[in-house]
This record gives C-alpha cells, sequence and structure tokens, in this order.
C-alpha cells in the first residue's frame, strides 16, 4: 500500500489575524513536501490573553494534536510563562511567535528575529558597519533591533513617535552589549545623512497607512533602506529609494524568512524561501486582484 502523507496541523492565535498570508503560505510549502499539512487561524480577544485563557487555548490546541502554534499580538509577551523553555532567539527578544509542541514541553521561538536577520544576510551582507536607524518600536522594530545588534553594527538609532518607547527598545539593545538610542521624530532627519542604512519598521507604506516614515532623499548615496512592509509587495519608500540609486530590500525576505523559519521548527523539513517569495507575490496579487473587483462599478 502506497504510504499516507505526513499529517501536520499548525495554527496561528491572535487579535485580526484571519486576513493573515501565514497559513496559505505554509500550507503551500507543506504541498510541496507532499504533507498534509492544515494550518488554522484562531481569532481571539484582548481578553483571551489573559493567562488563564491563554493556558486553556494552549492545553485545548495540544490535547487536538497541534503540533505547534504561531502567535501574534496580543499573546507575543503573555504566552511566555505558559511555555516550558525559550530558545535563544525568543529569550533576546522577550517575545515568542513561535510554539513547538514537544515531548518534553512547549518551546517558545522568535521567527521575527531570525527572519528578517538572513534576509538582511541575503541583501546586505557585512553593508551593517557604521549607523543604522530604526524607525518603530513595536514589536517588528523590537525584532529588527535585535536581528541588527547581532550583527557588525556599529550604533542602533531607535526612532519613535513616543520618545519613551524607543528608549526603552534602545536600553534593551545595549544590555546585549551594542551601542544604541532612542529619539524621537523630530531628531531623526539630522541623522539620516550619517546613516549606513535605515529600516522602516512602521505601518507607514500599507495600504492603510500610504506614505513614508522619513525621506530617504537625506540620505548617502551608498546607503541601504529596507521596509518591513509586504503588502503592497512595492512600497513608496521603496520606490523613491531606488530611484535614488540607495540599494533596497523589501518586507517579502522577512516575511518568507519568517514563514520557513516556523515551518522548519513544526516540521524539521528544510523550506524553499524562494518559492515563499513567488507564492507571496502571487498571494497578494490575487488579493489586490480582488479588492480591485469589488470595487469597480456594476
Amino acid at each position: 500500500m502506497p504510504q499516507a502523507p505526513r499529517s501536520v496541523l499548525v495554527g496561528l492565535i491572535g487579535q485580526g489575524v484571519r486576513p493573515s498570508l501565514t497559513p496559505p503560505l505554509h500550507e503551500l510549502e507543506g504541498a510541496r513536501h507532499g504533507m498534509s499539512y492544515v494550518y488554522r487561524p484562531v481569532d481571539i480577544a484582548p481578553d483571551d490573553a489573559a493567562p488563564d485563557r491563554l493556558e486553556q487555548l494552549l492545553w485545548a490546541a495540544r490535547t487536538m494534536g497541534f503540533d505547534g502554534l504561531n502567535v501574534t499580538h496580543p499573546a507575543k509577551q503573555a504566552v511566555i510563562p505558559l511555555l516550558d523553555d525559550l530558545a535563544p532567539s525568543a529569550r533576546r527578544v522577550g517575545a515568542v511567535n513561535t510554539v513547538k509542541f514537544t515531548p518534553s514541553g512547549l518551546i517558545g521561538h522568535n521567527t521575527d528575529v531570525t527572519g528578517f536577520g538572513s534576509a538582511f544576510d541575503d541583501a546586505f551582507g557585512g553593508a551593517g558597519h557604521g549607523l543604522v536607524i530604526v524607525y518603530g518600536a513595536g514589536g517588528a522594530g523590537n525584532a529588527v533591533a535585535t536581528a541588527l545588534a547581532e550583527r557588525d553594527v556599529e550604533e542602533i538609532v531607535i526612532v519613535d513617535a513616543v520618545v519613551d518607547r524607543a528608549q526603552e527598545l534602545a536600553d534593551r539593545v545595549c544590555a546585549g552589549g551594542r551601542e544604541a538610542r532612542g529619539v524621537g521624530l523630530d531628531a531623526a532627519d539630522a541623522l539620516l545623512p550619517c546613516a549606513v542604512g535605515v529600516v522602516n519598521a512602521t505601518p507607514f507604506g500599507m495600504a492603510a497607512h500610504p506614505g513614508m516614515a522619513f525621506d530617504p532623499g537625506l540620505l548617502p548615496g551608498d546607503a541601504w533602506v529596507s521596509d518591513i512592509v509586504y503588502r503592497p509587495t512595492e512600497t513608496a519608500l521603496l520606490r523613491t529609494a531606488r530611484a535614488r540609486g540607495l540599494r533596497t530590500m523589501s518586507g517579502l525576505g522577512m516575511v518568507a524568512g519568517q514563514a520557513g523559519d516556523s515551518f522548519e521548527i513544526f516540521t524539521g523539513a528544510a523550506a524553499d524561501r524562494a518559492a515563499i517569495i513567488r507564492d507571496i507575490h502571487d498571494l497578494v496579487a490575487a488579493e489586490a486582484a480582488e479588492n480591485t473587483q469589488q470595487e469597480t462599478p456594476r
């Protein structure tokens, strides 16, 4: 008899996760490996991130045979006390976005950090020397700054509208042995001409938040620009930076790294990140076409 395909069951827990591309990306990668790969989004309310509710959810998922879960807002920090151990990536950033169910317990990982790090190495390997500016001190900025601190970046400046939040993240980076400071939006423009690279880790560039977090025209001609936004795949920031001859990195590499790393944690099989990037292009294009069709008057 032919051998039955390997069965994998995982999920994504968080608030407003229904539109996420993570489930189809995992299922497409699973299909390439000949797996019966099922990925279920689990949309939760803010109250569900309370320790007792979150513990019940983890218990239910494990009891039902899930292999693991991806975790997003508002549970990335709340889930940590409920886990048995943390991988180095999660311990460094103080947040978890992937939980692997193992015979020895629940292990937390953070593929936001490893995903950005691998994408950065592929795009700008060795280009981090000097001052790097990160716009945004939220969860994405935290992951980006943590990944950069593990590389040859001399100084990291965190820019946020809330200066205290920027400084709090900078202090965490400093604790890891890297020079960092937090500044407000008004102080950032004066630093751009001195930067070797800038990362946008804010919502600016998304369809719901058009515009740019900063003016790439203020950067030196040999600088690089990274945008973690991937819907759309080509943002105004990247277009403007590329028109100036700057090196750029879209959010596709980070998303592919996140998905690929999580897939490997769940399955132990090597993920094809180039194929995942192609899947993202296809899914985003299909989503845009569907939105256009819905907006067209009949």
